[in-house]
Protein backbone atom coordinates (compact mmCIF):
# COMPACT_ATOMS: atom_id res chain seq x y z
CA UNK A 1 0.00 0.00 0.00
CA UNK A 2 1.41 3.51 -1.09
CA UNK A 3 1.25 5.37 2.04
CA UNK A 4 0.90 9.73 1.37
CA UNK A 5 3.19 11.96 3.61
CA UNK A 6 1.65 13.48 6.70
CA UNK A 7 2.39 16.62 7.58
CA UNK A 8 2.64 16.95 11.68
CA UNK A 9 2.41 20.09 13.91
CA UNK A 10 4.98 20.65 16.66
CA UNK A 11 2.20 18.85 18.55
CA UNK A 12 3.44 15.46 19.01
CA UNK A 13 0.40 13.89 19.84
CA UNK A 14 -1.22 15.38 17.16
CA UNK A 15 1.50 14.04 15.13
CA UNK A 16 0.68 10.49 16.13
CA UNK A 17 -2.52 10.26 15.64
CA UNK A 18 -2.35 11.99 11.98
CA UNK A 19 0.63 9.18 11.00
CA UNK A 20 -1.78 6.50 12.74
CA UNK A 21 -4.77 7.62 10.17
CA UNK A 22 -2.06 7.24 7.43
CA UNK A 23 -0.96 3.94 8.16
CA UNK A 24 -4.56 1.93 8.78
CA UNK A 25 -6.63 0.51 6.31
CA UNK A 26 -10.11 2.03 5.50
CA UNK A 27 -12.08 1.02 8.61
CA UNK A 28 -15.99 1.91 9.63
CA UNK A 29 -17.29 1.26 13.42
CA UNK A 30 -20.29 0.17 14.29
CA UNK A 31 -22.33 1.54 16.84
CA UNK A 32 -21.51 -0.14 20.01
CA UNK A 33 -17.68 -0.02 20.97
CA UNK A 34 -17.76 -3.90 21.70
CA UNK A 35 -18.90 -4.74 18.26
CA UNK A 36 -16.28 -7.47 16.98
CA UNK A 37 -14.04 -6.22 14.24
CA UNK A 38 -13.59 -8.06 11.12
CA UNK A 39 -11.97 -7.51 8.23
CA UNK A 40 -12.43 -7.07 4.23
CA UNK A 41 -10.55 -7.36 1.70
CA UNK A 42 -12.08 -6.08 -1.54
CA UNK A 43 -10.68 -8.06 -4.48
CA UNK A 44 -10.64 -5.51 -7.09
CA UNK A 45 -12.34 -2.06 -7.52
CA UNK A 46 -11.83 -1.70 -11.37
CA UNK A 47 -15.51 -3.03 -12.22
CA UNK A 48 -19.06 -1.85 -11.55
CA UNK A 49 -19.77 -5.21 -10.04
CA UNK A 50 -16.93 -5.06 -7.47
CA UNK A 51 -17.28 -1.38 -6.59
CA UNK A 52 -21.58 -2.50 -6.28
CA UNK A 53 -20.03 -5.36 -3.76
CA UNK A 54 -17.53 -2.37 -2.32
CA UNK A 55 -20.59 0.04 -1.61
CA UNK A 56 -22.73 -2.89 0.34
CA UNK A 57 -19.93 -4.53 2.71
CA UNK A 58 -20.16 -1.05 5.36
CA UNK A 59 -24.18 -0.98 4.93
CA UNK A 60 -24.27 -4.59 6.29
CA UNK A 61 -21.47 -4.21 8.87
CA UNK A 62 -23.58 -1.42 10.61
CA UNK A 63 -26.67 -3.54 10.04
CA UNK A 64 -25.06 -6.73 11.88
CA UNK A 65 -23.12 -4.81 14.38
CA UNK A 66 -19.04 -5.19 13.18
CA UNK A 67 -16.08 -3.05 13.21
CA UNK A 68 -15.06 -2.95 9.60
CA UNK A 69 -11.68 -2.55 8.48
CA UNK A 70 -11.07 -2.90 4.95
CA UNK A 71 -8.03 -3.20 1.99
CA UNK A 72 -8.26 -3.71 -1.34
CA UNK A 73 -5.67 -6.64 -3.33
CA UNK A 74 -6.36 -5.19 -6.53
CA UNK A 75 -6.67 -8.78 -8.12
CA UNK A 76 -3.13 -9.83 -7.12
CA UNK A 77 -2.56 -12.16 -4.19
CA UNK A 78 0.61 -11.24 -3.21
CA UNK A 79 -1.09 -7.81 -2.28
CA UNK A 80 -3.43 -10.02 -0.68
CA UNK A 81 -1.34 -11.35 1.64
CA UNK A 82 -0.01 -8.93 2.97
CA UNK A 83 -3.37 -6.93 3.09
CA UNK A 84 -3.84 -10.24 5.14
CA UNK A 85 -1.37 -9.18 7.59
CA UNK A 86 -2.05 -5.86 8.04
CA UNK A 87 -5.09 -7.05 9.41
CA UNK A 88 -3.72 -9.30 11.41
CA UNK A 89 -1.67 -6.56 13.05
CA UNK A 90 -5.09 -4.47 13.36
CA UNK A 91 -6.68 -7.24 15.65
CA UNK A 92 -9.34 -8.16 13.65
CA UNK A 93 -11.62 -11.11 14.76
CA UNK A 94 -12.11 -12.53 11.22
CA UNK A 95 -11.31 -12.23 7.55
CA UNK A 96 -13.66 -12.17 4.42
CA UNK A 97 -11.40 -12.06 1.24
CA UNK A 98 -12.38 -13.27 -2.61
CA UNK A 99 -9.21 -14.69 -4.03
CA UNK A 100 -8.88 -14.09 -7.57
CA UNK A 101 -5.91 -17.05 -7.78
CA UNK A 102 -7.75 -20.06 -5.92
CA UNK A 103 -4.87 -21.88 -5.82
CA UNK A 104 -1.82 -19.24 -4.46
CA UNK A 105 -3.98 -18.35 -1.64
CA UNK A 106 -2.90 -21.38 0.39
CA UNK A 107 -0.22 -20.09 2.33
CA UNK A 108 -2.16 -17.40 3.61
CA UNK A 109 -4.98 -19.44 4.58
CA UNK A 110 -2.85 -21.87 6.66
CA UNK A 111 -1.25 -19.11 8.48
CA UNK A 112 -4.84 -17.52 9.35
CA UNK A 113 -6.11 -20.85 10.61
CA UNK A 114 -2.94 -21.32 12.66
CA UNK A 115 -3.90 -18.16 14.37
CA UNK A 116 -7.41 -19.17 14.92
CA UNK A 117 -8.91 -16.46 12.24
CA UNK A 118 -11.81 -17.59 10.76
CA UNK A 119 -11.87 -17.09 7.29
CA UNK A 120 -15.24 -16.59 5.06
CA UNK A 121 -14.28 -16.59 0.77
CA UNK A 122 -16.84 -14.50 -1.19
CA UNK A 123 -17.06 -15.54 -4.71
CA UNK A 124 -14.24 -17.93 -5.00
CA UNK A 125 -13.57 -20.99 -3.40
CA UNK A 126 -9.94 -21.85 -2.55
CA UNK A 127 -8.64 -25.21 -4.41
CA UNK A 128 -7.02 -26.14 -1.07
CA UNK A 129 -7.00 -24.66 2.69
CA UNK A 130 -9.95 -24.49 5.10
CA UNK A 131 -12.12 -21.74 5.71
CA UNK A 132 -14.97 -21.45 7.64
CA UNK A 133 -17.57 -20.98 4.58
CA UNK A 134 -17.19 -20.46 0.79
CA UNK A 135 -20.31 -17.20 0.10
CA UNK A 136 -20.96 -17.92 -4.18
CA UNK A 137 -23.11 -18.51 -6.27
CA UNK A 138 -23.30 -22.08 -8.21
CA UNK A 139 -20.75 -20.85 -11.23
CA UNK A 140 -21.07 -24.01 -13.08
CA UNK A 141 -25.06 -23.11 -13.65
CA UNK A 142 -24.04 -19.85 -14.74
CA UNK A 143 -22.38 -21.68 -17.57
CA UNK A 144 -24.96 -23.76 -18.10
CA UNK A 145 -28.10 -21.29 -18.19
CA UNK A 146 -25.68 -19.21 -20.62
CA UNK A 147 -25.82 -22.56 -22.49
CA UNK A 148 -29.44 -22.97 -22.53
CA UNK A 149 -30.20 -19.37 -23.20
CA UNK A 150 -27.74 -19.10 -26.80
CA UNK A 151 -28.75 -22.70 -27.55
CA UNK A 152 -32.23 -22.37 -27.88
CA UNK A 153 -31.79 -18.98 -29.47
CA UNK A 154 -29.66 -20.09 -31.98
CA UNK A 155 -31.66 -23.06 -32.42
CA UNK A 156 -29.20 -25.50 -31.93
CA UNK A 157 -27.01 -24.68 -34.73
CA UNK A 158 -24.60 -22.49 -34.98
CA UNK A 159 -20.79 -20.76 -33.82
CA UNK A 160 -21.00 -18.80 -30.25
CA UNK A 161 -17.67 -16.99 -28.66
CA UNK A 162 -16.87 -17.77 -25.38
CA UNK A 163 -15.21 -14.77 -23.46
CA UNK A 164 -13.49 -17.01 -20.57
CA UNK A 165 -12.67 -15.39 -17.11
CA UNK A 166 -9.15 -16.44 -15.85
CA UNK A 167 -8.63 -20.14 -15.58
CA UNK A 168 -6.72 -19.58 -12.59
CA UNK A 169 -9.72 -19.02 -10.95
CA UNK A 170 -12.56 -21.72 -9.71
CA UNK A 171 -15.24 -19.21 -11.72
CA UNK A 172 -13.23 -19.44 -14.19
CA UNK A 173 -12.68 -22.86 -15.15
CA UNK A 174 -16.60 -23.62 -13.42
CA UNK A 175 -18.33 -21.45 -16.21
CA UNK A 176 -15.95 -22.37 -19.05
CA UNK A 177 -16.35 -26.38 -18.45
CA UNK A 178 -20.18 -26.44 -18.14
CA UNK A 179 -20.62 -24.02 -20.74
CA UNK A 180 -18.54 -26.43 -23.44
CA UNK A 181 -20.40 -29.43 -21.56
CA UNK A 182 -24.04 -28.01 -21.91
CA UNK A 183 -23.20 -27.04 -25.49
CA UNK A 184 -21.86 -30.73 -26.00
CA UNK A 185 -24.21 -32.82 -24.78
CA UNK A 186 -28.02 -30.33 -25.34
CA UNK A 187 -26.58 -28.59 -28.63
CA UNK A 188 -23.79 -30.21 -30.69
CA UNK A 189 -24.62 -28.51 -33.28
CA UNK A 190 -22.88 -25.47 -31.99
CA UNK A 191 -19.52 -25.02 -32.35
CA UNK A 192 -18.09 -23.15 -29.52
CA UNK A 193 -14.98 -20.82 -30.36
CA UNK A 194 -12.97 -20.63 -26.52
CA UNK A 195 -11.24 -17.63 -25.85
CA UNK A 196 -8.73 -16.95 -22.77
CA UNK A 197 -9.08 -13.40 -21.65
CA UNK A 198 -8.15 -13.57 -17.63
CA UNK A 199 -10.69 -11.07 -17.22
CA UNK A 200 -9.28 -8.47 -19.43
CA UNK A 201 -11.46 -6.68 -21.47
CA UNK A 202 -9.20 -4.98 -23.85
CA UNK A 203 -8.41 -8.50 -24.54
CA UNK A 204 -11.50 -10.12 -24.76
CA UNK A 205 -12.73 -7.16 -27.57
CA UNK A 206 -9.39 -7.88 -29.68
CA UNK A 207 -9.89 -11.45 -29.75
CA UNK A 208 -13.66 -11.51 -30.58
CA UNK A 209 -12.68 -8.36 -33.34
CA UNK A 210 -10.27 -11.19 -34.59
CA UNK A 211 -12.86 -14.07 -34.50
CA UNK A 212 -15.44 -12.03 -36.34
CA UNK A 213 -13.16 -11.74 -39.16
CA UNK A 214 -12.19 -15.19 -39.30
CA UNK A 215 -15.98 -16.57 -38.61
CA UNK A 216 -18.21 -14.11 -39.59
CA UNK A 217 -21.11 -16.29 -39.20
CA UNK A 218 -20.79 -15.83 -35.31
CA UNK A 219 -24.34 -15.48 -34.09
CA UNK A 220 -23.54 -15.98 -30.42
CA UNK A 221 -21.30 -14.50 -27.55
CA UNK A 222 -21.05 -16.16 -23.90
CA UNK A 223 -18.70 -13.16 -21.91
CA UNK A 224 -18.30 -14.95 -18.26
CA UNK A 225 -18.32 -11.49 -16.74
CA UNK A 226 -19.35 -7.89 -17.51
CA UNK A 227 -15.56 -7.41 -18.03
CA UNK A 228 -15.94 -8.08 -21.64
CA UNK A 229 -19.41 -5.75 -21.90
CA UNK A 230 -18.14 -2.54 -22.97
CA UNK A 231 -15.49 -3.80 -25.72
CA UNK A 232 -17.98 -6.53 -26.62
CA UNK A 233 -20.48 -3.81 -28.05
CA UNK A 234 -18.17 -1.75 -29.42
CA UNK A 235 -16.55 -4.54 -32.10
CA UNK A 236 -19.89 -5.22 -33.04
CA UNK A 237 -20.87 -1.53 -33.52
CA UNK A 238 -17.93 -0.97 -35.51
CA UNK A 239 -19.29 -3.90 -37.40
CA UNK A 240 -22.76 -2.89 -37.84
CA UNK A 241 -23.58 -5.87 -36.18
CA UNK A 242 -25.27 -4.19 -33.01
CA UNK A 243 -28.61 -4.25 -34.47
CA UNK A 244 -31.99 -5.22 -32.57
CA UNK A 245 -33.31 -8.66 -31.55
CA UNK A 246 -35.06 -8.96 -34.63
CA UNK A 247 -32.38 -7.97 -37.41
CA UNK A 248 -31.52 -11.27 -39.31
CA UNK A 249 -27.60 -9.46 -38.08
CA UNK A 250 -27.92 -9.86 -34.57
CA UNK A 251 -25.61 -11.73 -32.40
CA UNK A 252 -27.28 -12.91 -29.17
CA UNK A 253 -24.80 -11.95 -25.93
CA UNK A 254 -24.95 -13.38 -22.81
CA UNK A 255 -22.97 -11.80 -19.86
CA UNK A 256 -22.70 -12.64 -16.16
CA UNK A 257 -23.14 -10.51 -13.10
CA UNK A 258 -26.10 -8.05 -13.52
CA UNK A 259 -24.66 -4.84 -12.96
CA UNK A 260 -26.80 -1.83 -13.27
CA UNK A 261 -25.61 -1.21 -17.04
CA UNK A 262 -26.34 -4.98 -18.17
CA UNK A 263 -29.70 -4.54 -17.23
CA UNK A 264 -30.13 -1.31 -19.40
CA UNK A 265 -28.63 -2.78 -22.40
CA UNK A 266 -31.28 -5.94 -22.23
CA UNK A 267 -34.05 -3.46 -21.99
CA UNK A 268 -32.33 -1.42 -25.18
CA UNK A 269 -32.03 -4.87 -27.04
CA UNK A 270 -28.14 -4.67 -26.93
CA UNK A 271 -27.78 -7.45 -25.17
CA UNK A 272 -30.10 -10.18 -24.36
CA UNK A 273 -29.28 -11.94 -21.18
CA UNK A 274 -26.75 -12.22 -18.38
CA UNK A 275 -27.09 -13.89 -14.73
CA UNK A 276 -27.37 -11.66 -11.94
CA UNK A 277 -24.17 -12.34 -9.39
CA UNK A 278 -25.82 -10.93 -6.32
CA UNK A 279 -23.52 -8.56 -5.37
CA UNK A 280 -25.35 -7.68 -2.38
CA UNK A 281 -25.78 -10.76 -0.80
CA UNK A 282 -22.09 -11.80 -1.06
CA UNK A 283 -21.41 -8.54 1.15
CA UNK A 284 -24.02 -9.58 3.48
CA UNK A 285 -23.79 -12.95 3.89
CA UNK A 286 -20.22 -12.65 3.86
CA UNK A 287 -20.33 -10.22 7.23
CA UNK A 288 -22.88 -12.55 8.28
CA UNK A 289 -20.72 -16.04 8.22
CA UNK A 290 -18.14 -14.21 9.91
CA UNK A 291 -20.14 -12.94 12.91
CA UNK A 292 -21.54 -16.15 13.50
CA UNK A 293 -17.61 -18.15 13.28
CA UNK A 294 -16.90 -15.37 15.80
CA UNK A 295 -19.34 -16.92 17.77
CA UNK A 296 -18.67 -20.17 17.42
CA UNK A 297 -21.80 -21.08 15.94
CA UNK A 298 -21.70 -24.26 12.88
CA UNK A 299 -23.64 -24.70 10.09
CA UNK A 300 -24.46 -28.33 8.06
CA UNK A 301 -25.19 -29.09 4.38
CA UNK A 302 -28.91 -28.00 3.33
CA UNK A 303 -30.97 -25.53 2.83
CA UNK A 304 -31.03 -21.94 4.59
CA UNK A 305 -33.40 -19.36 5.47
CA UNK A 306 -32.27 -16.82 2.40
CA UNK A 307 -33.44 -19.33 -0.55
CA UNK A 308 -29.87 -20.66 -1.24
CA UNK A 309 -28.57 -24.37 -0.20
CA UNK A 310 -25.50 -24.99 1.87
CA UNK A 311 -23.28 -27.70 0.03
CA UNK A 312 -20.40 -29.61 1.19
CA UNK A 313 -17.72 -29.18 -1.65
CA UNK A 314 -15.27 -30.96 -0.17
CA UNK A 315 -14.68 -32.60 3.16
CA UNK A 316 -14.66 -30.13 5.94
CA UNK A 317 -15.75 -27.00 3.23
CA UNK A 318 -19.20 -25.48 3.07
CA UNK A 319 -20.38 -23.10 0.43
CA UNK A 320 -23.23 -21.44 0.51
CA UNK A 321 -24.37 -21.21 -3.13
CA UNK A 322 -26.62 -18.36 -3.37
CA UNK A 323 -29.76 -17.76 -5.41
CA UNK A 324 -28.24 -15.96 -9.38
CA UNK A 325 -31.19 -16.02 -11.93
CA UNK A 326 -30.84 -15.38 -15.60
CA UNK A 327 -32.20 -12.56 -16.40
CA UNK A 328 -33.87 -11.55 -19.93
CA UNK A 329 -36.24 -9.25 -21.66
CA UNK A 330 -39.21 -11.46 -21.48
CA UNK A 331 -38.83 -13.85 -18.64
CA UNK A 332 -39.08 -16.20 -20.63
CA UNK A 333 -38.23 -19.70 -20.28
CA UNK A 334 -35.17 -21.03 -22.18
CA UNK A 335 -33.87 -24.66 -22.31
CA UNK A 336 -36.10 -25.42 -19.77
CA UNK A 337 -35.10 -22.69 -17.28
CA UNK A 338 -36.98 -20.00 -16.12
CA UNK A 339 -35.93 -16.10 -16.03
CA UNK A 340 -37.31 -13.25 -14.69
CA UNK A 341 -36.98 -9.65 -16.35
CA UNK A 342 -34.72 -7.23 -16.37
CA UNK A 343 -37.25 -4.61 -15.15
CA UNK A 344 -37.63 -6.97 -12.17
CA UNK A 345 -37.33 -4.75 -8.98
CA UNK A 346 -35.86 -8.03 -6.62
CA UNK A 347 -33.00 -7.50 -8.70
CA UNK A 348 -29.96 -5.60 -7.08
CA UNK A 349 -29.22 -4.07 -10.01
CA UNK A 350 -32.12 -2.24 -10.20
CA UNK A 351 -32.19 -1.18 -6.78
CA UNK A 352 -28.13 -0.04 -6.57
CA UNK A 353 -28.41 3.96 -5.85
Amino acid sequence: MRLKPVLCSTASALCALALLSACSSGSTPASSSSAPLVGVDYPRSDTDFWNAYIKYTPQYAGQLGLSLKTTNSQNDVATLAANAQTLISEGVKGIAMAPQDTAAIAPTLAQLEARKIPVVTIDTRPDSGNVFMVVRADNRAYGEKACQFLGTKLGGKGKVVMLEGGLDSINGRDRTEAFNDCMKTSYPGVQVLGEATNWDGAVAAQKLQTDLIANPDIKGIYMESSFALSGTLQVLKQKGLLVAPTDPKHVFIVSNDGIPEELKDIAAGDIDATVSQPADLYAKYALYYLKAAIAGKTFTPGRTDHDSTIVQVRPGLLEDQLSAPLVTADGGTYGGLPSVKSTDPSLWGDNLG
